[in-house]
């Protein structure tokens, strides 16, 4: 039996309850998630244990408090997992929980090197468990419209790709709340690993993979801390196609404007709004056929209607709990966390080596150099007994 099959409810343990657990927690004590039951949680923070036994009494929950996440695993207190601790744990307890027969939601990002990644997606395909990834991006009407004019063939083929994702500033503050943070021992990156997997994730879903990658990510730019927090990196496709993907915490006010330029027009997101430049005729036919050397095909601005509901998390959730009483289809499997973190991988490794990289990694290669890091990081604590309050982005 893998949910109460007495109110058809699935009951969930939260492994991790700072700032993305006790969203979920709330989200889910607002009867937003009718099909969540949670019956147990997860902290190493006494503070934070403390916060779920108040709770539990202020709403009369009846939940058990662990504070290790794999005796909440071990034990029977639950159905199904979500995992929303450090980034390097991810894969590690998602593999015991497929091992102690838990369904199992991962907070984004799927882990921190691929290697690790990988061997999460392949333990999964041994069991017959639900495995869902936390991209509650992929809810949004604005990037679920996009994708389906760029894969449906409508514009053409992609020619070019640009993402300005520059408005995460974050002060210095904000870095010194916890040792663990911006450290590679701690969180493995910097505003790639933490501020941008989703828009990593996007890009690829709705662009698909690059396939070599050529990078600046320069660590402590604007900050004093040791990883990235300003990239730029160049990005190319299979058919040719071309990108730019820019982002850093160090921009005020900062953009977020992601372009895709088809061979039948131009998609621009920005400002919660998607346009559509359409062309009457495609760019490779007019450059082919036309006689005019400086002419240009006619072009119509459409706004592209994006209307609709915008789950989020919730949204994820609520497919998650679907998947596991119905059979219903995931909005985003566990195993496409890697892709974005191939990127991400990337653009790191380029960057490291100071020359272009293919994709897929070289998995050794980013280990060895992910690990010389590691071992000069200022977080010197073992990080299996550091506590961690996990990303704030969502």
């Amino acid at each position: 039996m893998t949910a109460n099959s007495e109110n058809q409810k699935v009951r969930v343990g939260i492994i991790g309850i700072g700032n993305m657990g006790t969203g979920h927690i709330g989200n889910w004590l607002k009867g937003l998630m009718p099909e969540v039951d949670v019956t147990a949680v997860a902290d190493r923070d006494a503070k934070r244990r403390e916060w779920a036994e108040v709770t539990a009494a202020e709403h009369k929950i009846n939940w058990e408090i662990f504070t290790e996440g794999s005796d909440l695993i071990a034990s029977d207190s639950c159905d199904a997992i979500l995992i929303a601790v450090p980034h390097y744990q991810h894969p590690e307890l998602a593999i015991a929980g497929f091992a102690n027969n838990k369904h199992v939601m991962v907070e984004k990002p799927a882990g921190v090197y691929t290697r690790q990644v990988r061997e999460m997606n392949e333990t999964a395909k041994n069991y017959d468990l639900v495995f869902g990834m936390m991209f509650n991006q992929r809810t949004n009407p604005l990037y679920i419209r996009m994708r389906e004019l760029v894969t449906s063939g409508e514009l053409g083929e992609i020619r070019r790709v640009n993402w300005i994702i520059t408005d995460w500033y974050r002060s210095q503050a904000y870095y010194d709340s916890g040792s663990w943070r911006a450290t590679w021992a701690g969180e493995g990156g910097g505003v790639l690993i933490n501020q941008c997997p989703h828009q990593l994730d996007l890009l690829q879903w709705i662009c698909g993979l690059p396939v070599r990658v050529s990078a600046h990510a320069h660590e402590g730019k604007w900050h004093d801390i040791e990883v990235e927090d300003d990239v730029t990196a160049y990005l190319e496709f299979a058919n040719g196609a071309t990108g730019v993907f820019v982002t850093t915490t160090g921009d005020i006010p900062g953009t977020n404007r992601f372009e895709v330029t088809l061979d039948g027009g131009r998609l621009i997101a920005e400002n919660g709004e998607l346009t559509l430049d359409r062309l009457e005729v495609g760019i490779s036919q007019w450059t082919r056929e036309t006689t005019q050397g400086f002419g240009r095909p006619g072009v119509t601005r459409e706004v592209i209607d994006t209307s609709g509901v915008n789950p989020q998390h919730v949204g994820i959730m609520n497919s998650f709990t679907g998947a596991i009483l119905r059979g219903e289809k995931l909005l985003a499997g566990g195993e496409e966390g890697i892709n974005g973190l191939m990127l991400s991988n990337a653009i790191h490794l380029s960057s490291w080596l100071g020359r272009p990289v293919d994709l897929p990694v070289d998995e050794d290669v980013f280990l060895e150099e992910l690990n010389k890091r590691r071992a000069t990081s200022r977080l010197k604590e073992n990080v299996e007994s550091v506590t961690f309050d996990t990303s704030d982005t969502y």
